[in-house]
């Protein structure tokens, strides 16, 4: 692995940065205040090819590898993760799933409009009583001629409430278990689906969040992802994929909270000198730079193995872990630099804080990603 950028690779950090910081940062405070939902900057995204990132060209994308996505979510992490959970879940759960499993209709019916910022997606995967536990869903698929009818309810579905196209996984056949799951592409519009907006959230608060219901939904059954008895397997690649995209996110709340705190302190005098100066004031950039550096390093380990075709899931799968736990300590040591101002939405570190919190338990909670690496140490899995 060459840990040097390659001059794709560099010019795609500078643009983003520069994007980043002239579109998504001047506004992030104020939507986070309004719950606004950043239609405009989503938009501007699409002819960049941000909303697309490691799609082919052939179907509409830019193509980039996945160290250079990593470093594209990263930099719409720094700024505000409201925006980069738009980005993560429309290409990463969305796109990239389609990319992996759909027929060669779906893709070039659905990618080229989601790529280009046309349509948005969602990911339909939760339920009120299902999350950890996949096998447990109650959305069922009833076949029904040359389609599928669909009934069921989804939560916490991020980009739910604005989505044009969703992703959902049912149970097709219940006796089978998770053998008998199934996944669907399903646009919105269709009879029968209608979403609820999710508020008071503590973080992501520009995001859109939203519960799916699906009352006999009717999908063409050319609209599934692989066969019946895939619908399992469809959705472990999918958070995969999530997963990685929302580890690089977290490297970005650890780097927009290092820098927040490394600038505030040269600025804040006590004593008559900046606390940039105090010892345990270092000790905490200090500590926020090596879970930076660390964070960044597991992500780019993992889309090394990406870039390869080599499977990823345990690299994945411990750089989501530590990357999310790692956001949350930037973020409150971040607070703790900044003191009381820390405290209020004057500086951004109080939002890099609550959006962090979230990181740890969607895509796969922590508990889950110990599991995951546990199992691959032993052998063996543990009792739940």
């Amino acid at each position: 692995m060459d840990f040097e950028l390659s001059e794709d690779q560099r010019a795609i950090k500078e643009a983003a940065r520069r994007f980043a910081d002239k579109e998504i940062s001047p506004v992030a405070r104020e939507n986070d205040v309004s719950e606004r939902f950043p239609s405009e900057i989503v938009k501007k995204m699409g002819p960049l090819g941000y909303l697309a990132g490691p799609v082919p060209a052939e179907y509409g994308g830019p193509g980039m590898d996945y160290i250079a996505y990593a470093i594209l979510t990263e930099e719409v992490g720094r700024a505000c993760s409201s925006v980069r959970t738009v980005l993560s879940v429309h290409i990463s759960l969305v796109q990239l799933t389609i990319l992996q499993w759909g027929s060669e209709d779906l893709k070039r019916e659905f990618l080229p409009k989601m790529a280009s910022g046309q349509w948005l997606g969602c990911f339909g995967l939760t339920e009120p009583d299902a999350g950890s536990d996949v096998a447990s869903l109650k959305t069922r698929a009833v076949k029904d001629g040359d389609h599928w009818v669909l009934n069921g309810a989804k939560m916490w579905i991020s980009n739910g409430g604005i989505a044009d196209v969703a992703l959902i996984v049912a149970q097709a056949d219940p006796e089978q278990k998770h053998r008998g799951m199934a996944a669907f592409m399903v646009p919105t519009r269709t009879k029968g689906f209608s979403t609820r907006d999710i508020h008071g959230k503590l973080g992501l608060k520009s995001s859109n969040t939203a519960e799916l219901i699906l009352e006999d939904v009717r999908v063409p059954a050319r609209n599934m992802l692989g066969k019946v008895g895939d619908g399992f397997k469809v959705a472990m690649s999918a958070l995969d994929n999530g997963r990685y995209s929302v580890a690089a996110g977290c490297v970005g709340i650890c780097q927009g909270s290092l820098e927040a705190a490394v600038s505030y302190a040269g600025e804040r005098r006590q004593f008559g000198k900046p606390i940039a100066g105090f010892q345990l004031v270092q000790q905490l950039l200090a500590d926020n730079e090596v879970d930076a550096c660390a964070a960044r390093l597991l992500v780019w380990a993992a889309g090394h193995k990406k870039n390869r075709g080599e499977k990823s899931t345990i690299e994945t799968s411990i750089a989501k872990y530590y990357a999310s736990e790692a956001a949350i300590r930037c973020a409150n040591r971040a607070v703790q630099v900044h003191g009381g101002y820390g405290y209020s939405n004057e500086y951004p570190v109080e939002r890099y804080l609550r959006d962090a919190r979230v990181a740890t338990l969607y895509e796969g909670t922590s508990q889950i990603q110990q599991l995951i690496i546990g199992h691959h140490l032993t052998g063996i899995r543990a009792f739940v």
